[in-house]
């Protein structure tokens, strides 16, 4: 499933991450008797209601469907950022509780020996136990990140190096080690927590409410397409151009096979986050599915970053089901403002499109 991305929406996380599973035929991909690693974003100790860290639903989903395929020999690893506990992440992110129901041990990289792997002459220090992993889980969160706009599957290999290695790379920039990183080990498969991640901060604290899960085997496509979700393109991420080149994966969503198995019927609610409200002053919102809502939301992100949120402060932007029927001057987003004089088509509209649609207007 190389150049596909299996998608879903909704509320119902159990159910969501079981269906893209079952899609992509999880279970055939991994061969019997593999030592099959999950591998988190759990950067820091917050809950995934933060926008920081990844879903323990998602877990617990994934691991009852491994057991349930025949694969009972699962480890999770990860390693929190350079002055967080990782053992702390498991316990206040909700996987302690986790590795008891399930009895699968979580292992803290930060504890682990290494071994200095090497690509295009750059030395990486990475983590004995992710090498002795068979089937690698990626899950990354759909977030933003302050440095590389973007935190996906490819970043969130970083936390399978050692600490003094995660150093070395914000030494070396960043975007090269961490796409040279992916050419020394390698995900098999990724499973993306787009329910709540943070609008540009990898910490959280500014979640919104996206209510999408996805999943592929490609961590450039995955990424790409991520980006795009956030209101970036794929370049934009200066890692992805540099994986692509050097052959990690595709970033061509363009042709990319994009599954969606349900639309997103659930109304947006209103976030508590202040960057989020600030954002919805701009919008005029009637019964507007979560997801909709969402990317126009990370379109207004985007903007405020480039300086033109102004264009909008008289001129509402309307979304949502209540506008069905209604025709009248304005801006509106998605199929159920199609009344409106200025429109954006699209169940839901991509958050790219929204960007470069209210650029034009």
């Amino acid at each position: 499933m190389e150049n596909r991305i299996i998608q879903t929406y909704g509320e119902d996380i159990w159910k969501m991450t079981t269906e893209v599973l079952e899609k992509a035929k999880l279970g055939k991909m991994i061969p019997k008797g593999s030592y099959i690693g999950i591998k988190p974003n759990l950067a820091v100790a917050k809950p995934s209601s933060s926008g920081a860290t990844s879903s323990p639903i998602i877990v617990s989903a994934l691991i009852e469907y491994l057991k349930k395929e025949g694969h009972d020999n699962i480890i999770i690893l990860e390693s929190s950022w350079i002055g967080d506990s990782t053992k702390r992440a498991y316990k206040v992110c909700g996987y302690e509780d986790i590795s008891k129901k399930y009895n699968v041990p979580l292992f803290d990289v930060k504890d682990d020996t290494y071994t200095m792997k090497n690509y295009n002459g750059m030395d990486i220090e990475v983590s004995d136990k992710l090498l002795s992993v068979d089937f690698l889980i990626n899950i990354p969160v759909l977030k933003g990140h302050c440095q590389t706009l973007v935190t996906g599957a490819l970043k969130n290999m970083k936390g399978c190096i050692s600490d003094r290695e995660k150093r070395r790379f914000h030494a070396r920039g960043l975007h090269t080690p961490i796409a040279y990183l992916n050419k020394v080990i390698k995900q098999d498969f990724i499973l993306v927590d787009g329910i709540c991640g943070d609008l540009d901060f990898e910490e959280g604290g500014n979640p919104v409410i996206m209510n999408r899960i996805f999943c592929g085997s490609d961590p450039v496509l995955i990424d790409s397409y991520m980006a795009e979700n956030i209101g970036y393109k794929p370049y934009d991420v200066e890692y992805i151009k540099i994986a692509e080149e050097i052959g990690v994966g595709s970033a061509d969503i363009d042709n990319a096979e994009v599954i969606i198995l349900s639309k997103d019927e659930t109304i947006a609610k209103p976030s508590a986050s202040r960057k989020v409200q600030r954002l919805a002053q701009y919008v005029e919102a009637k019964q507007s599915c979560s997801a909709c809502y969402a990317n126009l939301i990370r379109a207004l992100s985007r903007l405020d970053d480039e300086g033109l949120l102004y264009k909008f402060k008289n001129k509402p932007i309307l979304i949502g089901q209540g506008f069905k029927g209604i025709e009248k001057e304005g801006i509106g987003i998605g199929q159920c403002t199609k009344g409106i004089s200025k429109n954006i088509g699209g169940c839901p509209p991509s958050t790219t499109s929204i960007l470069e649609f209210l650029k034009r207007v």
